[in-house]
């Protein structure tokens, strides 16, 4: 019976493949609705025979479609053609002709747009509640908020009545939903999914965002909707990786003890030290950092510049009709009316001094794991305080797109409460494929439902050993985190793997001429000889050939020997390049040696 079919992509394709048809599950999805009887998920939903039709025209079953008949939503700021779009504003309110970009692609695919969701209005909030729709109830715990903006996106999945939809997510309004009713909340790389077709909040920040109960679901259905879209000047050209089996050893950041914030939930601590446990049980190596610098980011998002993004979206509404903005909504965006470009710069320099700060720090991290909130609140307790529950909530998102950083919020084991658990994994834009890999592992270890549904979450298939498509290389001088020439490395795809040091085989010198100043690592014929440290990072194999083709004499890519007995390719320097240059090999560490000139 379809009533007790769990709705992920796998049990929808394998009951069409059965002889399930689209306009019985289009039934199934009514009887659902009317079961949890919550009219403030949908701000449209769309009238059954107008589904059942659409259902019917896709004809035979066809799994060449990787969407064929999977029922999905959309936040009501993102146009579906022929369906008002809202943003939460009825007078804000427009009819669109066209599909937005990803809702068209996902149609092709053969995917069935049930209706458009609530959201927190002009998706300016973390907590579903700010809307003139009627808040959606939370699908776990009704006491409990929705989170939001994208509140009845991850109510709908929440309830297991379709199989994914689609949020947007500017500090965190693809996550926090998902932390509330216990589901996957993919927030992807910025560019990833166009956002031609979508309401802005802060048009340089914003990135649709995906909700299912599975890390998989979502990972499909983003694999579906992206793709590079010449009408979105943000469009991004990027690579879809497929998901692969996660290296063991990966280093994996965590709010240290002095920065992690619960606001006093213990039990939130509990169950993020539980999470944290089960990932060094993996293998991967957990390193405790100072949060505190990206909780500096974080406040930029509304003390900053980008409050006035959202005020240029809704300026000609406010200076006509200002009472037709929520109370919330208009005092935060508002805020605006007091700031002047000369703020606005101050803030881009801001950021970008906070964003050096915090470079060393990631540079040798694969990925951060977080809270996805700090905490749980209350409906009453925002009707109490409207404001600071919203900002606590965004303890662990409002720094993300900030900083440019793709991330994935996956439930984990129920709290001792029996409150759901969850944490996000980040890492730097591109990375969309490698955290949502080590996500799939607490739906192996985690013993849990979907949602609010009584269906247990499914262990996922295993993945493939990823093929090696990058080769290690060895930086002594520029080329280091954070320092002057290191976005040589950044820029094509370079990760920092781990700290290294020369076997002791070498001497090392200051070379003449700059900015910036260059080391050079020759090899020594005659005593006396050091050992120098090293930074080793991984690079794209497709990006070496442009990478070297911009050194310049007397450098070169050559091999060295590590202080292990190994070998890897990294910079060394014709002997002929060391006149007039200056011996530092006693220091023998770059970084060192600036300190000393400093």
């Amino acid at each position: 019976m379809l009533s007790d079919l769990p709705f992920t992509l796998t049990s929808l394709k394998d009951a069409y493949a059965t002889g399930t048809r689209p306009i019985d599950v289009i039934d199934e999805i009514f009887a659902r609705l009317d079961a949890v009887n919550d009219p403030g998920i949908f701000i449209h939903l769309r009238d059954r025979d107008s589904l059942r039709a659409e259902a019917a025209g896709l004809g035979a079953y066809d799994p060449s479609l990787p969407l064929w008949g999977i029922p999905f939503a959309a936040k009501d700021n993102i146009d579906v053609g022929g369906i008002e779009t809202t943003a939460g504003c009825p007078a804000y309110a427009y009819t669109p002709e066209a599909d937005a970009f990803v809702i068209a692609n996902l149609r092709a695919a053969g995917a069935l747009m049930i209706g458009k969701t609530n959201l927190d209005q002009f998706a300016t909030g973390l907590v579903g509640v700010r809307t003139p729709y009627g808040a959606p109830r939370n699908a776990v715990d009704p006491l409990i908020v929705p989170g939001g903006s994208s509140g009845g996106s991850g109510v709908i999945v929440g309830h297991g009545i379709v199989t994914f939809s689609l949020g947007t997510d500017t500090a965190g309004s693809g996550r926090v939903p998902a932390a509330l009713n216990n589901i996957v909340g993919l927030k992807p790389t910025l560019g990833a999914l166009s956002a031609t077709g979508v309401v802005p909040a802060c048009r340089t920040l914003d990135t649709i965002s995906i909700f299912a109960l599975t890390v998989d679901d979502a990972y499909a259905a983003f694999a579906v909707a992206r793709g590079y879209d010449p009408a979105d000047a943000y469009s991004k050209l990027l690579v879809h990786e497929k998901l692969t089996a996660p290296a063991s050893d990966i280093r994996i950041g965590v709010p240290d003890a002095a920065s992690i914030e619960f606001f006093g939930d213990q039990i939130q601590k509990e169950a993020f030290d539980r999470d944290v446990a089960a990932l060094a049980a993996t293998g991967a190596r957990i390193e405790h950092i100072d949060f505190s610098p990206l909780y500096a980011v974080a406040r930029m998002l509304y003390e900053g510049a980008w409050v006035a993004e959202r005020y240029t979206v809704i300026q000609d509404l406010l200076t006509r009709d200002p009472d037709a903005v929520h109370p919330v909504t208009r005092q935060i965006i508002t805020h605006a009316e007091t700031m002047s470009a000369a703020d606005a710069f101050r803030g881009i320099y801001r950021l970008a001094d906070l964003k050096r700060a915090a470079e060393p720090m990631l540079a040798g991290l694969d990925m951060l794991c977080v809270p996805t909130i700090p905490t749980f609140y209350s409906v009453a307790d925002l009707e109490a305080d409207p404001i600071t529950p919203n900002s606590n909530f965004g303890t662990y998102t409002n720094f993300v797109n900030l900083l440019d950083m793709c991330g994935i919020a996956v439930p984990t084991a129920a709290r001792r409460d029996g409150r759901p658990g969850s944490v996000t994994l980040l890492a730097q834009a591109g990375q969309d494929a490698k955290v949502a890999s080590v996500a799939r592992g607490f739906e192996q270890a985690c013993s849990r439902n979907m949602g609010a549904t009584p269906h247990s979450v499914p262990n996922p298939a295993p993945l493939a050993a990823a093929a090696s498509d990058t080769i290690e290389l060895a930086v002594c001088g520029a080329h280091m985190a954070g320092l002057p020439l290191n976005w040589q490395l950044s820029d094509r795809g370079g990760q920092f793997l781990r700290k290294a040091q020369t076997a002791a085989q070498y001497q090392f010198y200051a070379l003449a001429g700059g900015p910036p100043e260059r080391p050079g690592l020759v090899r020594a014929i005659t005593q006396p000889a050091a050992s120098v440290a090293l930074e080793i990072w991984s690079l794209p194999k497709s990006a070496l050939g442009s990478f070297v083709e911009g050194i310049p004499a007397p450098l070169g890519i050559g091999s060295i020997e590590l202080s292990d007995g190994t070998w890897v390719k990294g910079f060394v320097c014709e002997a002929s390049g060391t006149e007039g240059a200056t011996d530092i090999s006693e220091i023998g560490d770059w970084r060192k040696y600036l300190g000393h000139t400093a």
